[in-house]
C-alpha cells in the first residue's frame, strides 16, 4: 500500500524540480539581462541574450533531473 501511494508524491516532486529549473533560470536571464541593458545602455539586446540563456540553462538544469529520476539514483 506504501509503494503505490509514493508514486504521486515523486511524480508531484519531479514536477516541481521541473517548472523551479525552467522559471528559475529563466528570470535571472532576465532580470539580469534587464539590468545589464540599464547599466550599459543597450535597448533590448542583453535582455534577449539572458532570456535565451536562462532558457538553455533550464532545459539543461531539466534533462539532467529527469535523466538522474529515472537511473533511480
Amino acid at each position: 500500500m506504501r509503494h503505490r501511494n509514493r508514486r504521486p508524491l515523486q511524480a508531484m516532486a519531479l514536477y516541481t524540480a521541473i517548472l523551479s529549473q525552467l522559471v528559475g533560470s529563466m528570470l535571472i536571464g532576465i532580470f539580469g539581462g534587464r539590468w545589464l541593458d540599464s547599466y550599459l545602455d543597450t535597448a533590448p539586446l542583453f535582455l534577449v541574450i539572458g532570456l535565451l540563456l536562462g532558457l538553455a540553462t533550464g532545459i539543461y538544469a531539466m534533462l539532467r533531473t529527469v535523466r538522474t529520476y529515472f537511473s533511480g539514483d
